[in-house]
């Protein structure tokens, strides 16, 4: 498949997308970066870090922190800026994210503010990475208990996506991963919505054609928004369908739910705000509820406090004069942002956690 070409005001960039690593070395060598560090999480270095510093070759470092979302913080930051200038790094240096998006995110915040800026690539391994975190140029780190409360937006050099990274991702992974496809086909794409439904046993099944079209289609959609809108001063805050929400449930969850799982949550929520105001019927409404249900995406502990969650949201980076706005749909495949009431609020969240929860 050729590359999907993302082009933003600050910077254009290739999505290439491959059954393996080998096709790195050919991407890198049109840069002539003079070193690179593999930056990766404790679980994914298992995997693939000396494969692909294998094959990078000479002037290739690696460096492994913890993994877990609890770790995407300053004091990580830290410490790779401590591991980058001990080991001489400056800007013909390049950092490749070899994960998921808590790499992605880190990494890149660590590029967009190490000597205020030096390259670094995507090579996402999670399928959530693949068709979200990993296109967009969204940075940051975790504070205070806050999620991506810090960072930046700055776009990498290319994003690696090898798809075939996916068959060694476990169950609970891959389906945080299809909430955010779903939510792609949900807010801009009723015929890629269908897609999803009319193949979601091959999808469980990890047949490649059809996953190499189902990310192919997810990075479309992401660029055609992020080009619009690099910097979420509009159009962009659509893709945070399900998030205000399911933030919210993710951090007060001390992140022990995934994104994913949380952002289904908050999808049901939004989708329930939706339903209530006659922008989609019940039909869709329960083929929602349903296709979030074939991919494992229910059985949550309902333990959340009401107003702890609301509390949370206020915290949201679109709630702007103390009033909280969520992105809620406009029929399948069409999204809008509305100011939900108190009330409203409370019974979004009640409804998404009484449709998904045990």
């Amino acid at each position: 498949m050729n590359p999907l070409l993302v082009d933003t005001p600050s910077a254009g960039y290739n999505i290439y997308f491959a059954g393996g690593f080998s096709g790195l070395p050919g991407v890198l060598k049109n840069w002539g970066f003079e070193k690179i560090c593999v930056i990766s999480d404790s679980n994914v270095s298992k995997l693939y870090l000396e494969e692909v510093k294998a094959l990078i070759g000479p002037n290739t470092y690696g460096y492994v922190f913890e993994a877990g979302e609890r770790n995407k913080n300053l004091d990580t930051a830290r410490l790779i800026y401590e591991f980058l200038i001990n080991n001489c790094f400056d800007r013909k240096s390049l950092l490749i994210a070899l994960g998921g998006g808590v790499t992605g995110d880190l990494v890149g915040f660590v590029a967009a503010t190490y000597m205020r800026g030096i390259s670094y690539a995507q090579a996402p391994t999670t399928l959530l990475a693949q068709i979200d975190s990993s296109v967009g140029g969204k940075t940051g780190v975790d504070f205070l208990g806050n999620k991506n409360l810090i960072g930046a937006f700055y776009q990498p050099k290319f994003v690696y996506t090898n798809i075939n990274a996916l068959k060694t991702l476990d169950k609970r992974q891959f389906a945080s991963g299809m909430a955010e496809v779903i939510k792609h086909g949900l807010i801009m794409g009723k015929p890629y919505y269908e897609f999803i439904i009319e193949n979601k046993e091959k999808i469980n099944a990890l047949d490649f054609d059809i996953l190499q079209s189902l990310i192919f289609k997810s990075c479309e959609i992401k660029k055609s928004i992020v080009r619009q809108d690099e910097k979420e001063s509009g159009l962009r805050e659509i893709l945070n369908f399900g998030h205000t929400f399911g933030h919210a449930f993710e951090t007060l969850s001390g992140f022990q739910l995934t994104h994913g799982h949380s952002v289904a949550i908050g999808m049901v929520c939004s989708a329930y705000y939706a339903l209530q105001n006659n922008y989609i019927n019940e039909d869709e409404y329960a083929s929602i509820i349903n296709i979030l249900k074939y991919f494992g995406l229910y059985g949550f502990n309902n333990n959340f406090n009401e107003e702890e969650i609301i509390s949370q949201m206020y915290l949201d980076k679109k709630t702007k004069n103390n009033v909280i706005s969520i992105i809620t749909l406009k029929g399948i495949g069409g999204a809008l942002i509305v100011k939900p009431s108190r009330q409203e609020l409370s019974l979004c969240i009640n409804r998404g956690l009484t449709e998904l929860g045990v």
